[in-house]
């Protein structure tokens, strides 16, 4: 369990804020032994606090990274695509799902007092997306498809277990058999020949064989 910067008493996974001094802490980065904080900030502004980010140069020892974190919520804001990247650099690839693990690390972390806000977005001030992160982390992110993605404090670190546990692993599984579905359920499209036209599944060719040879020899 991760400990109170400030006074050293234990923090539940689902907060930040220490329910004896009450120190907001930071709990991406806290165990993050290769960071830096640039002294310029951002001209990107935090959609919570309305103040300037910083830019927060991490080293996960498999890639540098350039992160821009509020310094008073601790929210992350990544340019389109660094956040997988960054996970791919800092987490070991899974090679085996533990449902188990996945459904203690959601359960434990997540934050029912948190109310559901839209927030815009710290480069065009659009009102970004909610995603679940991966279609099934647990984890809901906000998303401008132009700018990034902001996370919350804590969601990282969510999202690194996740990934760890075989969470991601699960999701490409998940993704990959919805994607042979709708392959196999697609229109075949009609014989230049006949004209016959067709919405029989793509795995059922021999059915659409039969109906052309037989409309081919009555016609």
């Amino acid at each position: 369990m991760a400990l109170c910067s400030t006074c050293s008493a234990p923090l539940p996974a689902n907060t930040c804020r220490c329910s004896y001094c009450g120190t907001r802490n930071d709990m991406d980065f806290a165990a993050v032994d290769r960071f830096t904080v640039a002294r310029e900030a951002s001209r990107r502004q935090c959609p919570d606090c309305a103040i300037p980010l910083q830019t927060v140069r991490v080293d996960t020892g498999a890639g540098l990274f350039a992160i821009e974190r509020c310094e008073r919520c601790y929210g992350l804001f990544f340019d389109v695509g660094e956040t997988q990247a960054f996970l791919e650099a800092s987490v070991l690839p899974a090679f085996a799902v533990n449902l188990r693990e996945i459904a203690a690390i959601n359960e434990q972390r997540a934050s029912f007092s948190r109310p559901v806000r839209y927030i815009k977005c710290p480069e065009c001030g659009v009102l970004m997306n909610r995603v679940n992160y991966g279609a099934m982390s647990g984890v809901v992110v906000d998303q401008c498809k132009e700018h990034g993605m902001w996370l919350d404090n804590g969601e990282l670190v969510h999202l690194m277990e996740w990934k760890k546990t075989g969470g991601q692993l699960l999701a490409g599984k998940e993704k990959t058999s919805r994607q042979e579905q709708r392959d196999y359920h697609r229109p075949v499209p009609s014989s230049p020949d006949t004209g016959y036209l067709e919405t029989t599944p793509t795995g059922d060719l021999l059915a659409v064989a039969c109906t052309v040879l037989i409309e081919t020899l009555f016609r």
